[in-house]
């Protein structure tokens, strides 16, 4: 029950995409199943190439980079996202970032092979893979201009606003760093009324 159930709902996200016929969205997740993971799972490794464009159904997966032995956080894809690393997954470029499991996690997994053959197949599926990546990369530019407009202090009341389950997920230091401020700074943010 439960697997038809996630199956449905990912079926919805799909078609809220690109709508897709029966025939297109039965070959689609006929290339693709759940795959659990342990928290703190490594899906991409910073150097290796990104193969894979993932569908959170349960927990999250945190997107980083190092910068002098520092965790910078970038993204936070949870339930109902799709996440991969854009530039190397085009380009087959190694990666600059990480991808990890933030909780335990289930996600599907929508491998770059098996999605450049399904576009062969069929249109539709090619559609609906322009039109996710169109969706990634606005999301990237609204993630972008969030860090480009707004002061630490002012990103923090977004999140509060816009994203409150961040802040029951994620930890202190994941989150101060995605803020790009110091988590003592973050600290006296939130005892703020």
């Amino acid at each position: 029950m439960r697997q038809t159930r996630m199956t449905g709902i990912l079926e919805t996200k799909i078609k809220s995409i690109a709508n897709l016929s029966p025939e297109a969205l039965d070959l689609l997740m006929a290339s693709t199943r759940p795959k659990p993971l342990e928290k703190g799972r490594i899906l991409l490794r910073e150097g290796e190439v990104c193969k894979t464009v993932y569908y959170v159904e349960k927990g999250y997966l945190r997107t980083y980079f190092t910068k002098e032995g520092n965790e910078i956080n970038t993204r936070f894809a949870f339930e109902n996202d799709f996440v991969t690393e854009l530039k190397s997954l085009r380009s087959a470029a190694p990666s600059a970032y990480w991808i990890q499991a933030g909780e335990k996690t289930v996600v599907w997994e929508f491998t770059k092979e098996k999605l450049l053959e399904l576009y062969r197949q069929s249109a539709e599926i090619e559609s609906f893979g322009r039109n996710l990546l169109e969706q990634m990369l606005v999301d990237q530019e609204e993630h972008g201009n969030l860090f480009r407009i707004y002061s630490p202090a002012e990103r923090y009341q977004h999140i509060v606003r816009h994203s409150p389950h961040l802040l029951q997920r994620i930890s202190l230091s994941q989150l101060s760093s995605y803020l790009g401020m110091a988590r003592e700074t973050l600290s006296r943010l939130r005892k703020k009324p």
